[in-house]
């Protein structure tokens, strides 16, 4: 040990001015000397080092070692042939008078390594008075308080004398690399800490305040709760005092979770049993010594002169006044008697560290005991290996012992010096509805596990239910956690909205494209798939016009068949004719297909006549409005007919025009082969609920318009032809009802444009641009069919009598009247 020689001479200093002996001991004589420290008096105020008389935490702690004491010195299997000895010191609960009163523990050290005796002169040659030498002190009991605990602990190391603590329980005391020689019969507060914290955790609290009384008890306490909290559990601030609850009108606010300094003792909740209603408190697990109670009464005045202390405490005890020779006593207070007797004039609860303090004297006797059988075996009492006892060896022989303490449960250290973890768990509960009248109530235990009868537990307000003591609430379902910054007990609720999902507690994620959120947003489900159907009410308008124009297209065409070789009929141009109602026909059956079921074949028939019966009809269309302008216009100049006007001529040119439609479509249907898709963008609504999938073939809208657009081109180059050929007599009775059909035509298809794209956000585009296209389809297909051939039908069916052979203009006749002269009849019949 190196820090000795250093600390030699200011001890031996100490020693030399009497400071040790100042306050007086209690000395038991014996072979061995177990030292002693207890708080028989609390610290004093100021300029005085002792206050008033602590009863229970001093009297009762120092009777119960000399209780241990007497019982070990009666042991004839403990110890024999050894009587142990002691010497019990006041600490007055401060630390720095604490280390002044335990240097007299290293006396016999400090003289037997300094040897000044030897060196001691008196004037004259007179010889020195020669004295009693001091108890050499082989282990120490005590000290109560932690920091008083740490102090003297720090010197004894220095003269390695073990010592065993029956109270101090400040997490720092397990450090053995400065403390080697600390050990203790409680559980340090690491222990206690950890009961709390798991008792917090049970009730399902993780927003807690701290409160640490003053002092490295307090405050180590405190702080080791916080380092084991700090998974799951956050302080939220530090109070001072139980009353400032009151103060700050909070009573019922705060739920108090107590360390044992609380305990199940009275004091802390006096005057304040409104706060602590409701309390759980941790005591080390310890039972009453029936053995301590029954000496403890019987000690009177006369039968226990060896505590120089307990005259002090009988005048405290019994509120009276001892008396001596030569004083007098104040005639406000009564004389003892010395007939009172504890128990019976006073009352008495035994304290709750009486327990700790006989097992701590009883652990150095087994040290002691198997140190001697070790060292002296065979021998009877103290053998020269045992004298003196060497401290290092008798702090392994501590650190080995296990026995049944005077409590039936087994008292052992660790590798720290610490005794394990043993917890009685209490609550202060109101009796009969009165927190005045209110006790304490064992609810659990704690030994390295918890277990907690939550039953048992009452609360103000509905007994049953525990408090919450939360910083956030829980997050509800589809609800993520976002974090306060510094606080991981804190947190917001953010909604997992929209198509988000939670994927756990502090993340949201988008669903897959073909999936929506559950509705609470806890997972995902297949979006719906839907598709225009034959029972939609979508589908009902462009059915019902297909169905009538099928009809009626094929009325026409069975009219005309049945009277093929009738004037109206080959006037009508009846080749050609055919062709323009098969490309009607094909317009209306468009729909079924629009309708249908999209699937590959469904696909490809829809690319292929889409396009193919109006590129059909306005293929026929153009030809016919072609040939009537050119044959007016070739009447302008000449009497030879142009070229290409024949029915033959005109099917060549017909079949033509269409085949770049087929060919086009068939070229697309090569590149890129037809099939079924379901677009879930189309209907991804706000609302997740309405989202849907759409079944649909794989046609963008450019491609669908571009599937007619070649159509539209047919239909433009028509209706400018048809325009040019509006002068052309009523001879040519056709061209004005082809005019007037492309006319309309074309403003249904300027409508048909911006409702087909200005619907293109909608949720329900499927629906109305499918409607919206066979109708436009269905109506110019009606267009064509009612101006061109239903009249004929009409005269063909119900005016016979009009449908014969007209005489014949020739061209010639023709040309004159396209431009006829002022007055000249037009129908003026002309003859080959």
């Amino acid at each position: 040990m190196a820090g000795v020689p250093a600390l030699l001479p200011l001890l031996l200093a100490l020693a030399q001015a009497g400071v040790v002996g100042a306050a007086g001991s209690v000395r038991l004589a014996g072979g061995l000397t177990l030292g002693g420290l207890f708080p028989v008096h609390a610290r004093g105020a100021a300029g005085r080092a002792c206050g008033q008389l602590k009863k229970e935490q001093g009297v009762h702690r120092l009777e119960a070692m000399l209780y241990a004491l007497d019982r070990v010195n009666a042991d004839p299997e403990l110890l024999p042939g050894v009587r142990l000895g002691a010497r019990l010191l006041d600490t007055c609960s401060r630390d720095t008078y604490a280390l002044e009163q335990a240097l007299s523990f290293v006396q016999a050290l400090i003289r037997g390594r300094d040897g000044e005796e030897a060196a001691v002169r008196c004037p004259g040659g007179v010889p020195p008075l020669r004295t009693a030498p001091p108890e050499r002190v082989v282990a120490v009991v005590g000290a109560s308080a932690s920091s008083v605990s740490i102090m003297v602990a720090n010197v004894l190391r220095l003269f390695a004398i073990p010592q065993i603590s029956y109270a101090s329980t400040a997490p720092e005391l397990s450090d053995s690399t400065r403390y080697d020689f600390f050990s203790r019969v409680v559980p340090p507060d690491s222990y206690q800490a950890q009961a709390m914290v798991d008792i917090v955790r049970a009730l399902g609290w993780n927003y807690v305040s701290t409160l640490a009384s003053e002092g490295n008890y307090g405050e180590s306490g405190v702080e080791a709760f916080v380092q084991i909290s700090r998974e799951g559990v956050c302080i939220a601030q530090l109070m001072e005092t139980p009353n400032a609850a009151r103060q700050a009108n909070l009573t019922g606010h705060f739920l108090w979770v107590g360390s044992d300094s609380w305990g199940a003792k009275i004091s802390p909740v006096l005057n304040l049993e409104d706060v602590a209603v409701g309390a759980i408190t941790i005591l080390p697990k310890r039972a009453s010594i029936d053995g301590f109670d029954q000496y403890f009464m019987t000690r009177s005045l006369e039968n226990n002169r060896r505590n120089i202390w307990f005259a002090e405490f009988w005048e405290e005890n019994f509120n009276c006044k001892l008396t001596s020779s030569g004083t007098q006593s104040d005639d406000s207070t009564r004389k003892c008697t010395g007939e009172e007797r504890i128990g019976r004039d006073s009352a008495y609860e035994q304290e709750g560290k009486v327990q700790f303090v006989i097992d701590a004297v009883y652990a150095i006797a087994h040290a002691l005991h198997s140190m001697q059988q070790a060292l002296c075996p065979g021998h009877t009492g103290l053998c020269p290996a045992m004298e003196p006892t060497d401290g290092r060896t008798l702090l392994q022989y501590i650190r080995a012992v296990r026995f049944n303490g005077s409590a039936g449960t087994p008292v052992m250290f660790n590798e720290n010096g610490d005794a394990p973890g043993r917890y009685d768990i209490f609550q202060y509960q109101a009796t009969n509805g009165s927190a005045g009248s209110g006790s304490y109530q064992a609810v659990g235990q704690w030994a390295e596990t918890l277990r907690l009868d939550v039953e048992a537990l009452q609360w103000s307000g509905d007994p049953r239910e525990v408090p919450e003591s939360l910083c956030s609430l829980p997050c509800g379902p589809g609800e993520r956690k976002k974090m306060v910054k510094g606080v991981p007990c804190c947190w917001h609720c953010e909604a997992c909205d929209g198509y988000r999902f939670q994927v756990d507690e502090f993340t949201c994620e988008a669903c897959p494209g073909h999936m929506r959120p559950t509705r609470n947003h806890t997972g995902c489900r297949p979006t719906p798939v839907v598709r225009l159907s034959w029972s939609s009410p979508w589908a009902a308008p462009p059915l019902l016009l297909a169905v009538l124009g099928i009809m009626a297209t094929t009325t026409v065409v069975a009219t005309f068949v049945r009277h093929n070789n009738t004037p109206i009929v080959r006037a009508s141009g009846r080749e050609l004719s055919y062709v323009l109602l098969t490309g009607i026909f094909l317009i209306y059956a468009i729909t079924f297909l629009m309708v249908a079921e999209p699937g590959a074949a469904v696909c490809a028939t829809r690319r292929l006549f889409l396009g193919l019966g109006t590129s059909l009809s306005y293929s026929a269309l153009l030809t016919k409005t072609n040939r009537i302008y050119r044959i007016f216009e070739q009447g302008k100049r000449s009497v030879t007919p142009p070229p290409f006007i024949s029915p033959t001529s005109q099917l060549v040119i017909t079949f033509s025009l269409t085949s770049v439609q087929v060919v086009g479509v068939l070229a697309w249907l090569g590149a890129q082969p037809p099939h079924s898709v379901i677009d879930y963008e189309e209907q991804r609504t706000v609302d997740p609920e309405q989202a849907r999938g759409v079944l649909k073939c794989d046609m963008s809208d450019l491609s669908l318009i571009g599937c007619l657009g070649y159509s539209l081109l047919l239909m433009v180059t028509c209706t400018v032809y048809a325009i040019k050929a509006r002068g052309v007599p009523e001879t040519f009775n056709e061209a004005k009802p082809i005019g007037f059909t492309m006319y309309t035509t074309c403003i249904i298809w300027l409508a048909f444009v911006p409702i087909f794209f200005g619907t293109a956000q909608s949720a329900e585009k499927i629906y109305i641009q499918t409607t919206t296209l066979t109708v436009s389809l269905s109506l110019s297909a009606s267009v064509s069919l009612g101006m061109l051939y239903v009249p004929k039908t009409y005269v063909i069916l119900f005016h016979p009598e009009q449908n014969v052979q007209k005489r014949k203009r020739s061209l010639k006749t023709t040309s004159t009247v396209a431009a006829p002269p002022k007055g000249e009849d037009s129908e003026a019949p002309s003859s080959k």
